[in-house]
């Protein structure tokens, strides 16, 4: 019997890099895979995003290049735009369902969630048909032969229990910090305005390379 490939233990950078490569894979597949502006862009977002945070392409360039030597991303080119893009091999590397796929995800990228949590927070990434269906793939992640997600002990005053990932080390939700990013969100870009920058970045970025490429003619 063949053994259960061991999860990879990744850094903050790396889970939000991964993490931005799935979630945009669903929800700006035309602009999949990424180039180095738009996946930077994506990894700061500032909604659906715990810790918020402030890579510049440096950061994101070292951290591609750990997760390529881990073989969980790769790189793709061709087509009309000769930039380097870049892809997540997690499903390829894990034999990983959508629905897990989307869990796994939102855990990168979000930190510690309850059933409900993940539920309301999924449509994009994989339409769950009940919180009764999170519950069982939750579960199957945790009691999979290669464990992805474990449950959390419940603290004083939580109704849910939370889940982690277990691809590394997770920062902790504090309910007060995210109440805080919740009340000004009204003032921070939202999901579909952050997608939209996504897509302008690459779209800029691919005009450049038309340019130059007529320039150089």
């Amino acid at each position: 019997m063949e053994q259960a490939k061991p999860l990879p233990e990744l850094s903050a950078e790396e889970q939000r890099v991964l993490g931005s490569l799935i979630e945009k894979s669903r929800t700006t597949p035309d602009y999949y895979p990424m180039t180095l502006n738009g996946l930077t862009a994506a990894c700061n977002q500032k909604s659906s995003r715990y810790p918020v945070v402030n890579y510049d392409e440096e950061t994101v360039t070292l951290t591609l290049n750990q997760l390529k030597i881990k073989g969980l991303i790769s790189t793709a080119t061709g087509g009309s735009s000769r930039a380097t893009k870049y892809k997540h091999n997690l499903a390829i590397v894990y034999p990983l369902l959508p629905s897990e796929l989307a869990i796994i995800c939102l855990l990168l990228l979000r930190g510690p969630l309850t059933p409900g949590e993940i539920n309301s927070n999924s449509g994009r990434l994989y339409e769950f048909e009940s919180i009764e269906e999170v519950l069982e793939q939750l579960q199957k992640l945790a009691d999979d032969e290669t464990s992805f997600v474990k449950q959390l002990v419940k603290k004083p005053g939580q109704k849910e229990a939370r889940f982690i990932h277990l691809l590394g080390e997770f920062v902790e939700n504090d309910a007060n910090v995210v109440a805080e990013q919740q009340s000004v969100a009204v003032f921070q870009p939202n999901e579909a305005l952050e997608n939209r920058l996504v897509k302008l970045e690459q779209e800029v970025e691919e005009l450049k390379e038309l340019v130059n490429l007529l320039m150089n003619k």
